[in-house]
């Protein structure tokens, strides 16, 4: 077991402070790579705390907390909202509109609960602020745009992030999840899995739909590589390999008798293994040109859309956070799962340096609400944490994880 000393106690002041902080940013959510006024409000927490800060990747941004000499760890969390409406019904519920690249108008909400990230984190470093002969070293905070679209950790490393501030020896992260609030769970080894997405442009040749043989129809070509492409998992992935293939959307046509020129669809690809990663885009590539050649049709056009990279939790670093999450909140509460398939950019911002990563989730539901059906999840318009002990939780799992390494 690792021995900490407890995390420091938030007064009743601070906690209402926290509260507010959470609920103005659960109501005024950002899209991806658009926080501006997000940003603006964390630099400013930040500042006023003390805390140097630099913006990093666009509307990133970076806060310095040094205490002397000691080992260097940083601390992420993202906050970027999602196009929900939200459907909630709590008074402090978005009401907030964005536009998407295309101009789309488009309302926003914290449907995946960055929003309980930003403000536990801010709060966690104003903490650690005023107990600086609780620990020795600095902390990195890092508060990242776009994870929704795997385009922020990536800007904030080009950006040069890591020339910019103190190369960390360890990077943690958390994420709220419709567990039970209070609770904390995480995996070893593999956490998240990678994911791609492409965009598929099928090419054929526009005709009339009583003359099929003038045309190339994209409609039927499109069908055949879908329902192949289903196949790639379930006959050439080693059973034993996780993988997943999904076509999210599929375009093309304006009316019924006419055979349309093109067609496009888009699909996600997620895996936790390199190797099957590769199997599997490579089977993908295969089918689609094989199918357009079978139909006379030219070559698809293929455009990545993104790429998460892969969550990995370093089993020496996570058993460190584990021992000291455990002694804070105790050990029934500290539970060991499998590994999720959704996906985060998170860990590209230790891979790119070559450190260890840790990265765990917090529960943000009452069991009542656990025992609904369907329970309401992340990305979902009813997605509603509860506010205690959710943020008293996740904000004591940071506090503890950054002792778990500075701490004296």
């Amino acid at each position: 077991m690792i021995t900490t000393l407890p995390a420091p106690a938030l007064t009743d002041e601070q906690r209402a402070e926290m509260h507010d902080l959470y609920r103005h940013l659960h109501a005024n959510p950002e899209l991806s790579m658009q926080e501006h006024r997000t940003s603006a409000l964390i630099q400013a927490e930040l500042e006023e705390t003390g805390i140097g800060t630099f913006r990093c990747g666009g509307t990133g941004v970076v806060g310095i907390l040094r205490n002397g000499d000691g080992p260097v760890v940083a601390f992420r969390a993202d906050i970027d909202g999602l196009p929900i409406r939200e459907d909630t019904g709590l008074p402090y519920a978005s009401t907030a509109t964005g536009s998407l690249e295309d101009g789309t108008e488009v309302p926003v909400m914290h449907g995946c609960g960055h929003d309980t990230h930003a403000a536990t984190l801010l709060t966690a470093a104003k903490l650690l602020a005023h107990c600086r002969e609780r620990w020795a070293g600095t902390i990195v905070l890092i508060f990242q745009p776009g994870e929704e679209t795997a385009a922020g950790a990536k800007a904030m490393v080009e950006d040069g992030l890591w020339e910019r501030a103190p190369k960390p020896e360890v990077v943690y992260g958390q994420h709220i999840m419709p567990g039970l609030s209070g609770t904390i769970q995480y995996a070893t080894g593999h956490t998240m899995t990678q994911a791609d997405s492409w965009k598929v442009t099928l090419h054929g040749r526009q005709s009339h739909g009583s003359q099929p043989q003038d045309a190339v129809d994209p409609i039927v070509l499109g069908a055949h590589i879908i329902t192949r492409i289903q196949t790639i998992v379930s006959r050439e992935v080693d059973p034993r390999r996780a993988a997943v293939v999904t076509v999210g959307t599929f375009h093309g046509g304006l009316k019924e008798n006419i055979i349309p020129a093109s067609a496009e669809f888009t699909l996600n690809v997620r895996t936790f293994d390199e190797a099957v990663r590769i199997k599997v885009l490579d089977a993908l590539r295969r089918i689609i040109t094989a199918e357009a050649n079978a139909s006379n049709a030219p070559e698809p056009t293929i455009e990545e859309l993104y790429t998460f990279p892969k969550n990995y939790n370093d089993p020496q670093a996570t058993a460190q956070v584990v021992g000291a999450l455990q002694q804070e909140l105790g050990d029934g509460n500290v539970t060991e799962v499998e590994p999720l398939m959704g996906s985060e950019d998170f860990g590209l911002l230790a891979e790119s340096i070559g450190v260890p990563s840790v990265f765990w989730f917090f529960g943000g539901h009452t069991q009542k609400t656990l025992d609904t059906d369907p329970v309401p999840m992340n990305h979902s318009p009813f997605f509603a944490p509860v506010m205690e002990p959710t943020l008293s939780t996740g904000l004591q799992a940071a506090v503890a994880a950054i002792l778990s390494k500075v701490g004296v």
